[in-house]
């Protein structure tokens, strides 16, 4: 490799992991506001333009306050652990796909994304977002606090419960599309016909859909399964003994991990960046400029944001199951059905159906 592509692809992450940064920062407005707006609150209104820059000032608040840090803490891992759940959270970007066709960027010729195109994109995605857990574990383990351990504890029990439903409601698209890279399963609905027209794979397999959008909620830690954290009863739960820019790195992972999670279940159930009836996007123009790949951009994150707003409504609308049920659902209801589902199908492509 040359070292101008070197410098080029180091310059794409150091983009892309800024924008996603940028979009973490307007989605917490965007949550604070639509939750004030179910609870019929006002939400934040008073910095900047309807409250837009109000993440600015809550991150100008995280770094003056102190990073402080209980004598009785394990020093390195307790400094370690948001850093690791950062990392992987924002690691899972590298290969979604973020649009079909090539980029132009000022004639530079790059894909959308940085490693879509991954022969084992899939293993690396999930296996990269369940690690990130580890960094919830590693916290609340190294913080020597009862309520930390507790949300540590309830944190690795959720994620050995879902991962696994997690993964199984993956499978049946997987199967469909007999590839584990993002990009080839991002279009891979198009290989699939339903009376003429070519549905995504929710259609196909809307059961694995709602067992992925329930174990997504717990994989994140997010409400009603946010028992890992449970103010109401840990305190804060995993960090609980952290503060100033060390609990925005835990707060930031949770949010790219929602992310993360929501860009995977768009690539798997919702076509990915490829738009409704119009299948060569590169012949929109606008005068003379191709805006193919931007609009499947744009269709990407469409798409993302109504995932978002599932989860951000089920937060305001449901209240926390109790932690054996959590656990009950998980084992008893999503684990059987998700297993049911790849057998399913596993006939339904064995005799070559939907072709």
């Amino acid at each position: 490799m040359e070292i101008a592509e070197v410098i080029g692809l180091f310059l794409k992450a150091f983009l892309l992991a800024n924008l996603i940064m940028l979009v973490f920062a307007l989605m917490t407005w965007i949550e604070r506001r639509l939750l004030s707006f179910f609870q019929y609150r006002l939400g934040p209104n008073r910095v900047g333009p309807f409250g837009i820059l109000q993440p600015i000032a809550d991150l100008l608040k995280l770094i003056k306050k102190e990073n402080f840090r209980p004598g009785s803490v394990s020093a390195v891992l307790h400094l370690v652990a948001p850093i690791i759940t950062l990392f992987f959270a924002l690691a899972v970007f590298a290969v979604v796909p973020f649009g079909v066709h090539t980029w132009n960027i000022f004639g530079w010729h790059t894909d959308p994304g940085m490693a879509p195109g991954l022969d084992v994109g899939v293993i690396f995605a999930v296996a990269l977002s369940g690690l990130g857990g580890y960094g919830v574990i590693v916290g609340g383990w190294a913080s020597n606090s009862k309520y930390a351990l507790l949300g540590a504890l309830r944190a690795c029990a959720q994620l050995i419960s879902y991962e696994v439903a997690l993964t199984l409601s993956m499978l049946p698209v997987i199967m469909m599309t007999s590839s584990l890279s993002m990009a080839q399963i991002a279009t891979g609905h198009r290989d699939w016909s339903m009376g003429g027209w070519h549905p995504w794979f929710i259609v196909w397999a809307p059961v694995g859909f709602v067992i992925f959008l329930l174990s997504a909620l717990a994989e994140a830690n997010r409400a009603p399964f946010d028992h890992a954290e449970a103010e109401q009863e840990l305190v804060g739960g995993f960090h609980t003994e952290y503060g100033g820019l060390r609990y925005a790195a835990f707060a930031n992972a949770e949010y790219l991990h929602l992310l993360a999670i929501s860009a995977i279940g768009v690539t798997f159930f919702l076509g990915g960046p490829t738009i409704p009836f119009l299948s060569d996007p590169t012949t929109v123009h606008i005068g003379s400029l191709g805006v193919g790949p931007l609009l499947e951009l744009v269709s990407f994150l469409v798409k993302m944001s109504w995932f978002i707003f599932i989860f951000i409504w089920i937060r305001a609308t449901v209240p926390r199951l109790r932690y054996d049920r959590l656990m009950r659902l998980g084992w008893k209801a999503l684990l059987p059905l998700a297993t049911l589902q790849v057998l399913f199908t596993a006939l339904f492509v064995s005799q070559g159906w939907g072709h």
